[in-house]
């Protein structure tokens, strides 16, 4: 079983407990808000492809519900609908000069569960994990390129890419961080950290297709600003 099918099941296994357990201490927290920040993305390639960091926005809403505090850990569920764009960055080093980007632009949608540590009512400093699934649809990609383009010099042969536009528009994975909220009298401020681990690939990938991985990753910073509906 590979890993991120463990991640999977254990997640829905925790989510499973969860909603079987009797709460401990109840909690009616509901809050929304908006979000914004950066991604710094690349795509994992097989045969592989050198590649830096592509920098693009994710901005977007937050709806946060607070059920519960188990001992001192604050448990709730978090979603976000977000403009995120990725894609990646080559690092051309064949001695041609040519330079080389694809930008491509998803909604997306991650479920996470919340959990958060410290202060639980009025104003203070928490520190917040957020863990869970996250899927996506790509709106539109475009790439860029340099003029002149010498696309047939790359030493490694793969050139498969120019030109060539997604073939599978749903995206899925796995998305995970943890930052600090500071619940203020005019809102809560959230600056948090965030992995994205792709498990689909946007490539066909059969056994005649060029490419057999092209999955998205990211690493994100983020600020959000909640406020509470419902305390």
């Amino acid at each position: 079983m590979r890993i991120y099918q463990i991640i999977i099941c254990g997640l829905f296994c925790l989510i499973s407990l969860s909603a079987q357990a009797q709460l401990q201490d109840e909690r009616h927290n509901f809050s929304v808000g908006v979000n914004g920040g950066v991604n710094l993305s690349n795509v994992s390639f097989d045969p592989s492809i050198k590649q830096s960091k592509l920098i693009g926005p994710n901005i977007g809403v937050t709806a946060r519900y607070i059920s519960e505090k188990y001992f001192k850990m604050i448990c709730g569920i978090q979603m976000e609908i977000n403009y995120s764009q990725r894609g990646w960055k080559e690092s051309i080093e064949d001695g041609s000069g040519d330079t080389y980007q694809r930008a491509m632009n998803y909604i997306e949608i991650p479920l996470m569960a919340h959990l958060a540590f410290g202060k639980d009512k009025g104003h203070g400093v928490r520190f917040i994990i957020n863990l869970g699934p996250q899927v996506g649809f790509l709106l539109s990609e475009n790439e860029k390129k340099s003029d002149p383009w010498h696309p047939s010099e790359r030493p490694n042969g793969v050139n498969e890419q120019y030109g060539k536009m997604a073939e599978n528009k749903f995206d899925y994975g796995i998305i995970g961080g943890g930052g600090l909220e500071a619940r203020t009298g005019i809102g809560n401020f959230i600056l948090e950290a965030r992995y994205y681990f792709g498990l689909s690939d946007f490539y066909n990938s059969t056994k005649k297709d060029f490419f057999s991985r092209s999955a998205h990753s990211y690493i994100g910073g983020k600020l959000t600003y909640l406020f509470d509906l419902k305390k």
